[in-house]
């Protein structure tokens, strides 16, 4: 019995190794097609930047706030500690939830966005509904992961595919403490991170109003 005992210990023992080894397989393979998509991504990006070329200098007044005052020395070591903590959690998704939108937004943060650079008419124009609005992408009822990602991969597709100008319809539900639009506060800070995007306004009453976003993306610039 003792060693009928034995044998079974070891053939438990064996079971487990073998499960081990095959979740470590899963994991490598999982590793190389994160790699191999992150590669992909790359080769599709400059690809599509490969006919992109510099803005000619335009002498149109493009306003640029003034640079922040100098910050105590304290202070500074704390928010170094804050954009390390940002890095890490950059390296793990291509958009920051973290990222600090108010200070590039036009005037009112709910209003509009334009990159450094672009002149104003071009706000104008985004206003106006220059640019028909060529597909759209409706974020109510994800979580904030969930509406992340989605944004992510709907911007990379509609790149690629040349598209002008979309709108992005994210809701004015209220689920912050103070009773603010959360999702709409992480669109507008998701969307300054991606250099695709040139700029964007609220979107008017018919499509959506507060609710949604206007996005004018790089392509809309080319025959500009």
């Amino acid at each position: 019995m003792a060693g009928l005992k034995s044998f079974e210990d070891l053939k438990g023992l064996r079971d487990k190794l073998k499960e081990d080894e095959r979740a470590r397989a899963i994991e490598q393979a999982e590793r190389e097609k994160q790699e191999r998509l992150a590669r992909e991504r790359a080769v599709e990006f400059k690809g599509a930047m490969k006919d992109v070329h510099k803005l000619p200098e335009s002498d149109r007044y493009v306003y640029r706030p003034p640079p922040p005052p100098a910050k105590p020395l304290a202070e500074k070591r704390k928010f170094a500690t804050q954009a390390e903590d940002d890095a890490a959690v950059l390296r793990e998704s291509m958009l920051s939830d973290q990222f600090d939108v108010d200070g590039l937004l036009d005037e009112d943060p709910s209003l509009a966005y334009a990159q450094p650079g672009v002149g104003p008419d071009v706000l104008k124009k985004l206003r106006k509904r220059h640019w028909p609005v060529q597909d759209e992408i409706d974020l109510h009822g994800y979580t904030r992961d969930q509406a992340r990602e989605i944004l992510n991969d709907f911007l990379h597709r509609m790149n690629r595919r040349g598209v002008r100008c979309l709108r992005v319809i994210h809701g004015i539900s209220y689920g912050s403490a103070k009773g603010e639009p959360v999702l709409r506060g992480m669109v507008h800070s998701w969307l300054v991170q991606k250099p695709e995007v040139v700029a964007f306004c609220v979107a008017g009453k018919k499509d959506g109003g507060h609710g949604a976003l206007i996005v004018l993306l790089r392509h809309a610039l080319l025959d500009h």
